[in-house]
This record gives C-alpha cells, structure tokens and sequence, in this order.
C-alpha cells in the first residue's frame, strides 16, 4: 500500500543512474552505472537497492519523480525517429539558413550543427497567415490530403508541423492535425502552436522538430519505465522534472519531451536553491559536475535565473548561435563537457585537451578496468591523490590506479614528455580552467561579481573539483550538502508542480492595451494550470508572470517580472519603469525617448515551494586530529601534500578540519585544498572556506 510519505527521485545521467529514496525526513541513495540499452534497468537496480537500505517494500512509494539526459543525448548523438516538417511554402530550408548570423567572425571554416532533418524530409504548403493572424492565403484541405499520403508512403514516424505565424492564429496547424490524425494515425504529430508559440520562425521549428524527433523514444521509454515499475511494485504515479525547474505528468512529459532537454540540471538546480533558502544565501553559483559534463547556474534571492532559449550540440563550448537553439522554459545555465568521464588528448599544437568527448559508462575511464585505454578526468584524480581506489563508490567499482598511470603517459606524457603525475597535473588544471572560464563568461553576460557569490557544490565529481575552482575564481566559500554525489535526484523531490505557458504577441507601449493584456495573461493562466491540474488536482496554484522587453530596433528582450497586481491592473508607466530597471542593471544605462516594445508573454503558475528550515548555528568544536593521512598533489601549490582522511559521518556539526585534507563517503569525495578549511554545518552540509574567512 502506497505511503505519502515515501517518495522516490531518479536522475539518469550520462554515466552513472542516480535513485534517492525519502522516507519522511530520512534519505537513502543509490548510484549506479547507467545502462544505455534499457536505462529502466539501472533504474531497478538502484530503487532495490534503496529499498533494501531503508527497509522498505516497493510498493509502499507512493511517489516517482524522474529526471533524463536521454533526450538531450538523442537529439546530439541523432538518434531520433524518422521525422518529416510540413511548412509553408518559401520556408523549407529556414532550419538550415538559421539566422544567417556568424558567432565566429573571422573563422573560414565555420561549423555549424547539422539540421535535424535533411532537405527531402521537409514538405511545404501553399498558405500564408498574416502578422496579426489574419488568413491572407487559405489553405485548402485537398492539398494536405496529397501531402499527408505521400508522407506516408515515405514510412516517417513522426511530423512536425510549422506554419508561419502560427503562435497568433494557428487554424490552419489544427486542419493538418486533423488531416494526420485521420490520413496517418499511427504517426506522432507535433504542432507549432502547441510546442512553441512565439516568435522567430528558425527557433519555432526547430523546436518543434525536435519534440517531433524525439517523440518516440521518449514515448516508448516512458512507457516502458512505466510498466517495469509497476512489475517490480512500484505501481504508483510518475511524474518528469521538465526543463524550467518543476514537474509535469508523465503523459504530459510524452506528449512535449523537448520539455525534457536539461531536465537532470535542472533538477540540481532546485536543489542548490534549497540549500541557499536553509542558509540564507542570495547569491549562490551552483556547481554540478558529474560523470559527463559540468553545469553551472547562478541562483540569485534563492531562485534559479531562467531564460526562454538555450541550445545543446553547440560545436564551439563558448559560443552561443554555435548549436541548436530549443526555444523553451529552461533555468539559464552554461553546460560544458567536463565530467569525470571527459576525455583528454593532446592536440596539434601540443596542448592538453580535455573534452567534449566522453568514456561515459561504457568503457569509462582507464581505471574503471573496463576496456578504456585513454585517460579521463577520473584517472587524473586517481593518480593526484583525490580518488580512493578501494572505496570508489562505496567499494562498488574498484579502481587501477596502473591502468591511470599507463593512460596518462602514453597519451600525454610521452607525446609531452612528462611522467604521468605531471600529465595528470596538467589534466586538472586544463579541466578546471575550462570550467572557470565558463563561470567567468557566464557572470559577465549577466552583470554578476562572482567574488559576491558562495559556491554550492554537488554532483559526484564537484567536490573533487571544486575547491580549486574556487581559487581560480576568487570565491571565499563553498558548501557542499550532504547527499551532494546525488544531488539532482534530491532536486527532484524539492522541485514544485509547474507549467510555463508563453506567447508572441507584438506590442509597443506607445500602444499600451491594458484590456488586451489582461485577457492575454488571463488565458496564459488558465492553460498553464490545466497542465499543473494534471498533476495534482487539489494542490493550491501560484501565478507567477513575465513579460520580455526590448526598445524599438533591437534584435533580442529582456526578461521583465510583473507581481499579480502589476499583470491583474496593468499600467503604461509601471511596464515602462520595471523595463528600465532591469535594463539599466545589465547595461549601466536606459536610452531615452525610444519606444519599448513587449514581444513576449509568460505565464508560470505552480505548487508552493517546499517549506524551508533555516540551519541552526552550532557552538565551534576543537579542530579534528586525524590517525590516517594520504598523499595529496596540490595544484595551487605544485607539490605533494601529506592530507588528512576523515569520513564525511565522523565530522559531527561544529567541527573543524584544516587543509590539506580529503573527506571521503560512498558517493563522492570533498578536496579541501592548502588554502582551505573545513566545517561541519548542522544541517550535514560541509563548509569549505579560505583561511581567515569570517562566516
């Protein structure tokens, strides 16, 4: 019998399954390696093992939230259904003309990502719907009829249906729909209108094709998940962490899986702006590094900053226009390929290289005594001291520090001419700078001080990483929360019911409508609580609103909050001063006398976030001695260090360890540098700050 106080999350990450299982107020967690070919299967592994730990019977889970990289990886690697586009006629190739911008200016040989669908996949239409959504060119339903058979016999899975001005008048989407639904029912049908309604017709078909192409897979796994669980007797509701931070239905999750894309970060998210809410912090960089990539966020006043359009496969790390662009709710965060897993190599200007490219699960890294020949991030820590070969992972995955050592030589070493602690050296170093440099770029596009900020640290391989990121980056503070090395699964069960409903529509404030607006924001809220309804009929519903913001003749908006009152009353001269507010805070300055002009409407209504314990302070303990001592190579240093080893359970609240050290538990390990100290908070999370620093 399901018990509410039971509740499973799950994050399937890029090598390792990650399953925490709450029983009231007490955790249980699980890592485990994921298995590509049916990820259900690294699934029940872990929940057994969680239900072993706890003592508790599957079917007593009354709760399943789940969070994905595999449609982020089936839309990077192609891995997607057979896809067809239906678009208006003149708009075939806007997919691969994009923007027609250039990210790297002088660059001769620029890469672009590949178009998901090839010419002969994409179909056209003869319609034209106006800016203001009237029908200039009808569309006869003949026609459809012609192309929808002809599709059919080309064997497509899926269709994707992008017609021009859709977002203002989508009557003629809805009579190809209907033509599909009857012509072609076996296919997946994804509409425009529904996927996506704003503006920019290269990032709205895009987008959609993108649901439309991973619309299968993600179909089937969930229902294949689905019915695992409820075998295994976890027969209960399922839930998915979407993109912009909250949870949808699992039937809903199947019907928009671009809504997917980034929903494991997403989830680490949330969960470092619960640890910022415990301990007061408003400004906080979240820090998740795992087996695949590291991902960074800045959290400010204990919520994750968000945007509207962000991209993956972006074929230069730094440069945005460089992937492809998913035009949906997602918190704004900078995703690289740097994880335990990344691989490294040395390039032709005799450089070390470390990523994009992974070991991930299969074969992993060299260490992992799996097959893998070239040196991963893993195998540098392994050899630097940071990794314990016998209890990695809690003993699970024993690790030969030879096969590191031979890694690192003949890859790097010997091409460089270096012995395999150096190579292992420059590896760390060259990783860690990567990912400093994407915190560093990150914060100046937003107008942000990363000195002002605490870092908070999770993920299996952040705290190996993260106190010297913090070094690079000039941050005094970091913390790491207990259950860090599964730190995503914990997001998902903080993480609110919620929908983000958004629309394009034009209007300058020389033309202020306040009725126009209120009805537009009104039907915003009505359609993004239908969707939070179907996940908890009874669950009390907060609106939340955003307008985006531009002056006239610029290419891109601003985001704009609006309180209730402010979207319920709408008035010219608040819109007007809460723009120039937010724009002088990214730019320094506001332009006079130029029009504004809102292109963007947003509506996000969701479940109150989880209530929140402030941390008690606890009185200081005497510094902790410790018996045991491992050799630590310390990059800020240059030189081997004699470390303490401590047990993260052993740190009782209120106790103090002085850098060099290394605090180990099964499913990560924290570095306390040479310049570092570290305390034990009393809420588990460990405090890691620069000597002299007052807290």
């Amino acid at each position: 019998m399901h018990d509410p106080t039971v509740r499973l999350g799950v994050d399937i990450g890029g090598t390792f399954t990650d399953v925490v299982l709450e029983n009231g107020t007490a955790l249980f967690s699980a890592k485990v390696l994921t298995t590509y070919d049916a990820p259900e299967n690294a699934i029940i592994e872990a929940m057994h093992r969680v239900c072993q730990q706890s003592s508790i019977n599957p079917t007593q889970i009354s709760q399943i939230i789940h969070g994905t990289t595999l449609a982020t990886n089936a839309l990077i690697e192609r891995r997607g259904a057979k896809t067809a586009l239906i678009t208006t006629e003149g708009f075939r190739d806007v997919i691969e003309m994009r923007t027609e911008s250039r990210f790297e200016q002088y660059d001769l040989n620029l890469s672009l990502p590949e178009p998901l669908l090839p010419r002969n996949f994409r179909y056209t239409i003869d319609e034209r719907m106006q800016a203001d959504g009237q029908v200039l060119k009808p569309l006869k339903r003949s026609q459809i009829e012609t192309l929808v058979d002809q599709i059919n016999a080309a064997g497509f899975e899926s269709v994707a249906v992008g017609l021009l001005h859709s977002y203002v008048n989508d009557a003629h989407e809805r009579l190809v729909a209907d033509v599909l639904a009857k012509r072609m029912p076996q296919a997946m049908v994804s509409l425009s209108s529904q996927v996506s309604p704003q503006m920019r017709e290269y990032e709205r078909f895009n987008t959609t094709i993108a649901n439309a192409y991973i619309k299968p897979l993600m179909k089937s796994y969930l229902g294949r998940l689905k019915a695992r669980l409820a075998d295994e007797g976890a027969d209960c509701p399922i839930f998915l962490m979407h993109s912009g931070g909250g949870i949808i239905s699992l039937e809903n999750a199947a019907e928009f899986p671009v809504r997917l894309v980034e929903s494991g970060p997403a989830g680490g998210a949330v969960f470092a702006a619960h640890i910022a809410a415990s301990h007061g912090l408003d400004k906080v960089l979240s820090f998740d590094m795992g087996g695949t990539t590291a991902k960074i966020c800045l959290i400010k006043n204990q919520t994750p900053k968000t945007t509207r359009v962000f991209e993956v496969a972006r074929t230069y790390r730094f440069k945005k226009g460089s992937g492809m662009p998913i035009s949906i709710p997602v918190i704004d965060m900078v995703e690289i390929g740097a994880g335990g897993g990344s691989l490294a190599h040395v390039d032709s200007m005799r450089q070390i290289r470390v990523g994009p490219e992974s070991a991930s699960a299969e074969p992993g890294p060299a260490c992992y005594g799996r097959g893998g020949v070239r040196p991963a991030v893993t195998d540098a820590d392994l050899v630097l001291g940071r990794l314990d070969p016998i209890n990695f992972a809690g003993g699970t995955i024993p690790l030969d520090a030879a096969a590191s050592n031979t890694a690192l030589k003949t890859q790097l070493g010997d091409p460089l001419e270096m012995d395999a602690e150096t190579a292992a050296f420059g590896l760390a170093e060259v990783v860690d700078e990567n990912m400093a440099n994407a915190a560093r770029v990150h914060a100046v596009e937003n107008g942000e001080d990363l000195s002002e900020y605490t870092m908070i640290a999770f993920g299996g391989a952040a705290p190996l990483h993260a106190g010297r990121l913090c070094e690079k980056l000039g941050i005094e503070r970091m913390l790491v929360p207990a259950g860090a090395g599964v730190g995503s699964a914990i997001g998902f069960l903080r993480a609110p019911f919620s929908f983000e409903a958004n629309r394009s529509q034009f209007m300058r404030l020389s033309d202020f409508d306040a009725p126009a607006i209120t009805t537009l924001l009104n039907d915003l809220k009505v359609e993004a609580t239908t969707f939070v309804r179907s996940c908890d009929a009874q669950a009390k519903i907060e609106a939340q609103y955003k307008v985006y913001m531009r002056y006239s003749g610029q290419g891109w908006e601003i985001p704009v909050q609006l309180t209730a009152k402010e979207a319920e009353t709408p008035d010219l001269s608040t819109f007007q001063a809460l723009f120039e507010r937010e724009y002088a805070a990214l730019f320094g300055r506001v332009v006079e006398a130029m029009d504004v002009e809102i292109t963007v409407w947003s509506v996000n209504a969701t479940t109150p976030a989880q209530s929140v314990t402030p941390v008690d302070v606890v009185p200081s303990l005497p510094l902790m001695t410790t018996q045991t001592h491992r050799k630590l190579f310390d990059p800020a240093t240059g030189a081997v260090a004699q470390a303490s080893e401590v047990l993260r359970s052993d740190m009782k609240p209120g106790t103090s360890l002085v850098g060099p050290a290394v605090i180990t538990e099964d499913e990560t390990t924290i570095i306390v540098p040479t310049s570092r100290n570290a305390t034990a908070l009393a809420d588990g999370c460990i405090d890691v700050a620069a000597k002299g620093t007052v807290l």
